[in-house]
């Protein structure tokens, strides 16, 4: 497989950038928080997404879809990444579509999102720490189940429509076995929803789930057998967290350069002191090969190859690593206003830490490649 985009691909790309950097660049994100926006998302933006078809390329064309797949998916969120712009597409058109896609729940949600009325959250995560661990329970009630337990870091879940929550309806915690995926409204009678805002000024939920009834329409997938839609989700979702990183680690060399290239000091350009051009060229290596990585994870998956699953957690690895330092350089070479809420590069900073938290830091991915070697 080439490590480099065709020209469908590059097509697109060039309409995201423009789209993106147009109608949702950093000023967008800076004006949605100076103004405390409760939603944390721009609603109308989201149907202009649809609008644009990027809602719809990972459903497939008979579904109403581009029928593309996590190639194209990544160059939308890079795009989103390389602007901050704060939206709904790696959560709903990316991970919630991949768990949807060929159950009996994608005819229910699918047109909801092609549209951009509908925005999906991912009830996933337990702990402070994401983790391959589900103690929520999912107890048999009639025809139906009833969903106890809580959820956090739960990103949109305050604004959502759909809730995809994964929930225990055999064996114990640390089981990989006995889960069970639902698709849940989020108006749903015995669900509580706090908002919090994270560093990034994203908002997340934390889920309380007391006796939260469904039917057995709800399932995603089979009961007992939530580990299969479940893992296409995470697939899909780090996959997808780490275009959207390498974006965010794109965006701020692209500023830290250009910063380079202007700001002078005794007299001469800082960018052409050396010491700065080589940590400047030792960025732009490390992005060049976590890109590499983020691209090749894309292909497997896209192709259903069996090493997808290692290469994707080698990509949420690698870009977590090369995206932290560009970030760090980024406010180091800016100097003093590289520290100051006027100057944007700051909120690249924060972007990044929250999206390395998402579907498993470095670390988490780096031990889970270990032992999937033998380590």
């Amino acid at each position: 497989m080439p490590l480099f985009l065709n020209d469908e691909q590059t097509m697109l790309r060039d309409t995201a950038r423009d789209f993106v950097g147009e109608h949702a660049p950093v000023a967008h994100l800076r004006r949605l928080r100076d103004n405390d926006d409760a939603t944390g998302f721009d609603r109308a933006l989201w149907k202009q997404f649809a609008e644009m078809g990027f809602t719809g390329i990972l459903i497939g064309e008979e579904a109403g879809g581009l029928g593309l797949g996590h190639v194209e998916a990544g160059v939308v969120l890079e795009e989103i990444g390389r602007n901050l712009s704060p939206s709904p597409f790696l959560t709903t058109a990316v991970a919630a579509v991949a768990a949807l896609d060929g159950t009996m729940q994608a005819e229910r949600w699918f047109p909801g999102i092609l549209s951009g009325e509908t925005v999906a959250a991912l009830a996933i995560d337990e702990g402070p720490k994401h983790r391959d661990r589900i103690a929520m329970r999912a107890e048999r009630s009639g025809n139906g189940f009833r969903l106890s337990g809580a959820k956090q870091f739960v990103t949109h879940g305050h604004a959502a429509d759909l809730l995809i929550v994964a929930a225990r309806t055999a064996g114990s915690d640390e089981d990989d076995e006995g889960m069970t995926l639902f698709a849940v409204p989020a108006d749903a009678a015995g669900l509580t929803t706090t908002a919090e805002r994270l560093a990034d000024s994203s908002i997340a939920a934390r889920l309380t789930f007391e006796g939260v009834a469904v039917d057995g329409d709800a399932v995603i997938g089979t009961v007992d057998d939530g580990r299969t839609p479940l893992d296409r989700l995470l697939r899909a979702g780090r996959t997808g967290a780490s275009a959207e990183l390498l974006g965010v680690g794109g965006g701020a060399m692209d500023m830290t350069v250009a910063y380079l290239k202007q700001r002078k000091q005794f007299g001469a350009l800082i960018g052409s002191f050396q010491a700065l051009q080589h940590r400047a060229a030792h960025l732009y290596a490390e992005l060049e090969v976590a890109r590499a990585a983020v691209l090749k994870a894309q292909q497997l998956l896209d192709a259903g190859d069996a090493a997808a699953d290692q290469a994707v957690s080698v990509a949420k690895a690698m870009t977590g690593l090369a995206t932290t330092v560009s970030v760090q350089e980024g406010v180091q070479m800016h100097g003093g206003i590289g520290m100051t809420d006027e100057y944007d590069i700051g909120f690249f900073m924060k972007r990044a830490r929250v999206l390395a938290e998402m579907f498993g830091d470095t670390n988490f991915h780096a031990e889970r490649v270990a032992r999937g070697r033998g380590y």
